[in-house]
């Protein structure tokens, strides 16, 4: 028996992913997973710190730990048209932002990177919690914000109003699908092992798959409360085709991220990511 800590989110789209692994609904040839249950910031500050051996990450702060883990083809968030959006409480021209105040939510996120790809010449950013990034935005602290997960979908119901779709930008900037959210195994972890955990994911998210729209008890307990239907709208918006295999469009995709990373931080060295 190998056991292995695993670490992903309470979210119903990492829960749907990954209930049919920890709770051994597949066949784990042998492994078992000390299972921890985290928000993303907390998930990729671990990373940094090589905490857990397979754990979810933002894709923003992939450079960051590939001396230590590897990412796995499977398990991760990529998508279309569910990229961060750029608010305000006023309309703003476009010309203006690199002026203005930045409310973003967090140095090491996709968010930022996707916002650096669109406004590379601002330079007044201020990293918050994304949950207090409309309120910082509502009261006047910063002129705008960048919004992601559920605030994008209710943001004007507070009045604020979007000054540009930051994925759509890099969609149609890069030709790529969005990458938000990756699984990575610690590198210590012999190639057939992990290769062995890549192979179980994918299984996990087919057999979740082969269930839906049916939702697993496991989705429901940690949910907090959550309406089955808003459960399946995170699901529907984060777990696709890629969540099985990033395939090669999932890869450009990821190298194109690590470039504009790249341009960002010219002065750190990143490893080579090998997909």
């Amino acid at each position: 028996m190998t056991k292995l800590t695993l670490g992903f989110s309470p979210c119903p789209n990492d829960t749907f992913i990954f209930d049919a692994l920890v709770n051994k609904k597949i066949n784990t040839i042998g492994f078992e997973f000390d299972v921890v249950l985290e928000d993303v910031q907390t998930l990729n500050q671990w990373a940094m710190q090589g905490k857990l051996d397979i754990s979810k990450i933002s894709y923003g702060v992939l450079p960051l730990v590939l001396n230590q883990y590897s990412l796995l083809d499977s398990g991760g968030a990529l998508g279309k048209g569910v990229g961060p959006l750029l608010i305000s409480k006023k309309n703003i021209p476009i010309s203006e932002i690199n002026n203005c105040k930045i409310a973003i939510p967090g140095k090491n996120t996709t968010a930022h990177l996707l916002f650096s790809l669109a406004f590379p010449e601002a330079k007044q950013k201020q990293f918050m919690v994304f949950s207090s990034i409309e309120e910082a935005v509502l009261s006047g602290e910063v002129d705008c914000g960048v919004i992601i997960h559920e605030n994008r979908f209710t943001y004007q119901n507070k009045g604020l109003k979007k000054i540009k779709d930051l994925g759509e930008f890099w969609e149609e900037k890069t030709r790529c699908p969005i990458p938000l959210g990756g699984i990575v195994i610690q590198k210590k972890n012999s190639k057939e092992i992990r290769q062995q955990i890549d192979s179980l994911i994918k299984q996990s998210v087919e057999y979740a798959f082969s269930k839906y729209p049916s939702l697993p008890d496991y989705v429901k307990q940690h949910s907090q409360e959550m309406e089955e239907q808003v459960m399946r709208q995170h699901i529907d918006l984060y777990v696709n085709n890629y969540s099985v295999t990033l395939g090669e469009d999932g890869k450009q995709a990821i190298q194109t991220l690590l470039k504009v990373y790249s341009t960002i931080n010219v002065n750190e060295k990143i490893p080579e990511l090998l997909l």
